[in-house]
Order: C-alpha cells, then sequence, then structure tokens
C-alpha cells in the first residue's frame, strides 16, 4: 500500500531555483524527468540528466529505475511532508552551445559551466580564466560602456579628482571577482588587479549580444582542462582511506588526476580511441589502453559497486553522445571556418539553420536511452531483480564492461545510415523529423556547393 502514496521530490535546477514535484511512489526517473519538462517548457533537455547524491558525489540517475532503488527505505517511510532531493545537472558538455537547440537549456548550461569554471584549478590556464570572465561580464552585464556610464552619473556629483582616479572607480564596483575567477587566481593576483584589467578584455567584447556572449563563453571553457568534465573519486588500494583519484568523464574521453597537497595532478589524458575496454567488479574499476598506448592496466577502487555502475554506464553514455554528434561538430567546425576566412557568407547562414534541421532529426537525448551507437555492452548482473529488497544490494558479485570500437567504419553513421534508423524517429520540440540518410546527403551536398564556388572563382580569375 505504501508504494501507491504519493512522494515530494525536489528537484534544484543549476539556477538556484527548484521544482516540487508531486509523484506516485511507484514512479521511475522518466516520470520525473517528464515532469521538469513541462514545468520547464521545454521537450527535450539534451544535455542534462537526474542526479541523486550519495556519499558526497553525484550519481546519474536510470530513467528507467525506479526512485526507490536509488532512496531505499527511506522511500518506503516517506510522506509528502518531507522531500526527496533530485539535482538537475550537465550530463554531457559539448563543444559548441549550437548544439543545445532551447535557449532555455543552453541558459542553464551555461549556468552550471559558470560555476564549474569558479572551481576550477588549471593554473597554467589563467589568460583563459580572464577571457572567460570577460564573456560572462558581457553575458550578464552587458557593454562595459552603458555601465560606466551609469557609474559615472552617480560619482561625478561632488566628486572632485584626477582623471585617472575616476577612470578606476569607473570600473571599480559593477563586479566582484570572486563571482568571475577561482579563489587561487584572486589570491594571486589580487582584487586590484583584477578589477583593473578584466575591464580591459569586457571592453573589447562591446556591441557583443548576451546570447553570442552565453555561446562564446561555452566555446571557450570547452577548452578549460578541469571544466567540461564530471569527476568521480576513487582510491588506488581498496583499504585506503582517502580518496586520491579523480576519474574525470570528459566530452572526448576520460582523464586521470590524482591529489596531492590539495593540488590536482593530472596522470593521464585518454581519447575515446585510446581506451579499448572498461570493467569493473563490485568496487574494483579498470581501465585497459589500446595496446599501441604500451600502458599497465589501470586498476582503481570506487565506494561501492552502485557507483561503478553508474560511472560504468555514464562513461558508456558519454562515448554514445560523442559519436552521435561528432559529425555536427565538425560541421560547425567547418561553418566557423568558413566565417572566420570571410568567403562563402551565404552558405554559412543557410547551413547553420541545416545543422539545426539535422540536430532535430537526430535528437541528442537519444544518448541517455540505453541503445547503443558505438558501444559494445556486455553485462553480467548475477545477483539484481525486480525480486531484490529494495536498498539491499550484493554489490561483491556485480561485474560488468563494455568494449570502445569508435574507429570501425561500420560504425560511423554518415557511411551506414541504416543503422541509426532509429534516431529518425526522435525529434526537438516538434520540429521536422527528417530520416538518417539527410545527414549523407547533407554532406554530399556542401561539398558540391563548395566546389561549384570554387570552380565559379576560378572562371573568373581567368
Amino acid at each position: 500500500m505504501r508504494t501507491r502514496q504519493k512522494r515530494q521530490v525536489c528537484v534544484l535546477l543549476p539556477n538556484k531555483q527548484h521544482l516540487d514535484l508531486i509523484v506516485k511512489g511507484s514512479a521511475r526517473g522518466h516520470d520525473v524527468l517528464n515532469s521538469v519538462l513541462k514545468h520547464l517548457g521545454v521537450s527535450e533537455l539534451q544535455v542534462f540528466g537526474l542526479a541523486v547524491l550519495k556519499d558526497n558525489e553525484y550519481l546519474f540517475l536510470d530513467s528507467e529505475q525506479k526512485l526507490s532503488k536509488y532512496f531505499g527505505k527511506r522511500w518506503n517511510r516517506g510522506s509528502l511532508m518531507v522531500p526527496f532531493i533530485l539535482f538537475l545537472r550537465v550530463q554531457h558538455y559539448v563543444e559548441s552551445g549550437l548544439l543545445i537547440l532551447s535557449s532555455k537549456v543552453q541558459q542553464l548550461y551555461y549556468t552550471e559551466l559558470r560555476q564549474k569554471v569558479l572551481h576550477s584549478q588549471s593554473c597554467h590556464q589563467e589568460a583563459l580564466l580572464f577571457q572567460l570572465a570577460a564573456s560572462a561580464l558581457q553575458a550578464e552585464v552587458g557593454d562595459l560602456e552603458q555601465r560606466a556610464e551609469r557609474n559615472n552619473e552617480e560619482e561625478e556629483e561632488g566628486e572632485e579628482g584626477g582623471e585617472e582616479k575616476r577612470q578606476e572607480r569607473k570600473h571599480r564596483h559593477y563586479f566582484l571577482p570572486e563571482d568571475y575567477f577561482p579563489s587561487w587566481l584572486i589570491q594571486r593576483r589580487g582584487r586590484d588587479f583584477l578589477l583593473q584589467h578584466c575591464p580591459v578584455l569586457h571592453a573589447e567584447l562591446r556591441g557583443v549580444t548576451r546570447s553570442q556572449a552565453v555561446l562564446q563563453f561555452i566555446k571557450e571553457a570547452s577548452s578549460l582542462q578541469d571544466g567540461p568534465v564530471t569527476f568521480y573519486r576513487m582510491r588506488q588500494e581498496k583499504k585506503e582511506s582517502r580518496s586520491s583519484i579523480l576519474l574525470g568523464v570528459a566530452m572526448k574521453g576520460v582523464h586521470i588526476y590524482q591529489e596531492v597537497g590539495g593540488k590536482q595532478c593530472q596522470l593521464y589524458v585518454f581519447s575515446w580511441t585510446d581506451i579499448e575496454r572498461l570493467t569493473f567488479q563490485g568496487s574494483r574499476f579498470e581501465i585497459a589502453a589500446v595496446g599501441s598506448l604500451c600502458l599497465p592496466k589501470l586498476v582503481y577502487h570506487t565506494p561501492s559497486a552502485t557507483h561503478s555502475k553508474h560511472i560504468l554506464r555514464h562513461l558508456s553514455g558519454s562515448h554514445r553522445f560523442h559519436i552521435i554528434t561528432r559529425d555536427a561538430v565538425g560541421y560547425l567546425h567547418q561553418l566557423e571556418d568558413m566565417q572566420a576566412s570571410r568567403f562563402y557568407k551565404e552558405a554559412y547562414i543557410c547551413d547553420t539553420t541545416r545543422l539545426a534541421h539535422r540536430l532535430q532529426s537526430n535528437s541528442l537525448t537519444s544518448s541517455m536511452s540505453d541503445r547503443s551507437v558505438a558501444v559494445e555492452t556486455t553485462t553480467a548482473w548475477s545477483k539484481e531483480g525486480e525480486g531484490e529488497e529494495e536498498g539491499e544490494e550484493e554489490e561483491e558479485v556485480v561485474t560488468a564492461e563494455f568494449e570502445l570500437c569508435v574507429d570501425e567504419p561500420e560504425e560511423l553513421f554518415v557511411d551506414s545510415p541504416a543503422e541509426l534508423s532509429w534516431l529518425a524517429e526522435q525529434s526537438v520540440d516538434g520540429a521536422l523529423v527528417l530520416p538518417s540518410s539527410y545527414w549523407a546527403a547533407v554532406a554530399m551536398e556542401m561539398k558540391q556547393v563548395l566546389k561549384s564556388r570554387a570552380d565559379e572563382e576560378e572562371v573568373s580569375i581567368d
């Protein structure tokens, strides 16, 4: 009878707002996700997932699992008086904000990425952090001149002094360094240095719209070493009391860090093509690199088999997301190069719209499903099923692995669109649904357009 009772779920958003939802006792992850979509007024969340906080780490929910699996006995004893907390967090990072079609979702992505930048420890990327602060100020404040004029009007009355002092005071109070720079950078440079030099970079962005500044921030942040990364703590030895290893799930692969003296030291950077196999058995987590790297198998230990299982699912989903979006990312790079060189401006405008159509016909949220594009997954759950009591797990006997096979040509969806026919059934915001063969057709059309224009130029020169 208890499972039929209602439960209150509070979903915390990246922008510090929250959604209070009422769900059934038998609700699953996708039920909550659908309610979030309805409250936000969007049809797809694309790069976001729901997460639960367990042992001070965010574990992304399997949308098909019941919420009772994550909250255990507390869920059975729950009532409408005490809410269960879930978090809407970025599950898959992107190189370009243009891959996120909804402006609301894009803004949520920007907000979470802003917080990641503030906690960055990439001391060797100080210049990038200054540029990110300038882009964030442009996105949130707008043109510096307009802000400065308002400050001047307030200060001119009854204020006497040299021009240099007025210029210094003009920029001093329109932002707080703590809101735009990591704490270590403030300590290294000092507040006065940041207040003096950051407005110079901000002023260079005059005329850039706020939406363009958001896109610029997202693009620049993709280059931050520890920015667009989800970290999981692990131990080198099973009996170690402290987890000194950080496994980072990044856009293009896996990063391994070790904490030494309170600082993160990067040990390994694996692209997806560098990894042959990921395996876990209980809390034991193994990473096998391809033979050409001549690296021994890396063995770490997670807090529990539950952590291992969810980390493996996140890795598998991120690899799948990378495969699904890499064609679109390639076209974005091509279009950016065309815009930078000031050639084929008309084609750039046209193909940006076409890119949106391709993303709509190949919904990015499909990467959160259990279907695999380029991950060959084998699982063996010895003691896991619906008959188990909620909140109890046999961690030692849970084993799983998946093998990455990015380079096999039959898995490149441009060459074999039939293998991704299921993607064509997805759409974003109810837009045009196109067959998967559209991707290959657009690629060919783009090449023909570029070739024909190049031929026209040659003729005109002759």
